[in-house]
């Protein structure tokens, strides 16, 4: 993709984004709520045995940075793949360039953060 000259290079990227954030957004938003489900059922059965629930810390971090990955995300496919379908549309190939990297920039942050959350899965 690399070599491609910048007009089909976004053309690509424009399709292929289209389809992977859809299924991205799907997948986040599933993953979301069965994490909050399972937190919520622990809570319910800590609750019923008579104990008192008190979320682990490694859960807290987890729950919070997936969230923040999923904002993340949203600003990614709300905002920034806007701006670069309205360039593709308009053959705005300057603005389109602008917008891939600023995809690319994003994507680096959610991949940073996704792996800070292994790092306290697997460490705390």
């Amino acid at each position: 993709v690399a070599q491609l000259e910048l007009a089909p290079k976004l053309q690509l990227m424009h399709a292929a984004l289209g389809r992977f954030l859809r299924a991205a957004m799907w997948t986040a938003t599933l993953v979301l709520g069965t994490g909050f489900w399972m937190i919520g059922r622990v809570a319910k059965q800590t609750v019923q045995a008579g104990g008192s629930f008190a979320m682990p810390l490694s859960w807290t971090i987890m729950a919070a940075l997936g969230v923040l990955m999923v904002l993340v995300l949203g600003h990614i496919r709300f905002a920034l793949f806007k701006r670069l379908d309205r360039a593709v549309v308009g053959q705005d190939w300057a603005a389109g360039a602008v917008a891939l990297d600023a995809i690319k920039r994003w994507v680096s942050i959610n991949l940073a953060i996704g792996v800070v959350i292994v790092a306290v899965a697997l460490l705390v």
